[in-house]
């Protein structure tokens, strides 16, 4: 890798970190038409169920995409429709509404194509936290990895895909009415 190639991997990774960070803000600020705007419209956000398997089995440690179950595998129809619903006002799960902080770190740039100086997509990976309370005593701390892939639409970098691998395989959390 040249220089060049250098200083524009290094303006690209600053861009995906204040991308990434901006995200987190708006889901912690309940901002979820920003949040919206920021997913592409053929969006896939995807996060497979986790199983203990023996250490020689580790292929079906997750569920495999489009062929088993999920906690998530939606487009941004049934993501908008989520956020309007909670928007109501009347959402069981969220009256009143959760206190949460998502936590972004190790984001690291895999690829891009077709180049880091002028990329139309980027692999990102990075590990999340995300914290949750809600009414007096309830309280989730959830963590795991993320995969998105980000295009860039007019200028913008858009999530185009995220896929969100939780770091437990019973969920301990009452529901999932959050985004990661």
């Amino acid at each position: 890798m040249d220089g060049n190639e250098r200083i524009s991997r290094l303006l690209l990774k600053q861009e995906v970190d204040e991308f990434l960070y901006y995200e987190a803000d708006l889901l912690d600020a309940r901002r979820y038409d920003d949040w919206l705007a920021l997913l592409a419209d053929d969006v896939r956000y995807w996060m497979p169920m986790r199983r203990n398997v023996k250490v020689d089995d580790l292929e079906r440690e997750f569920t495999r995409e489009g062929r088993d179950i999920s906690w998530f595998d939606e487009g941004k129809q049934t993501l908008t429709r989520r956020v309007r619903q909670i928007q109501t006002g009347i959402h069981w799960a969220e009256e009143p509404v959760s206190r949460i902080s998502h936590v972004i770190s190790n984001i690291r740039l895999l690829e891009a194509n077709p180049s880091w100086a002028e990329p139309a997509e980027v692999a990102v990976g990075c590990r999340f936290l995300v914290y949750r309370n809600r009414v007096e005593t309830e309280t989730d701390i959830l963590v795991g990895k993320r995969e998105d892939l980000l295009r860039r639409v007019e200028g913008e970098l858009k999530i185009t895909r995220r896929r969100i691998l939780l770091d437990q395989n019973v969920l301990l959390s009452k529901n999932l009415t959050f985004f990661f």
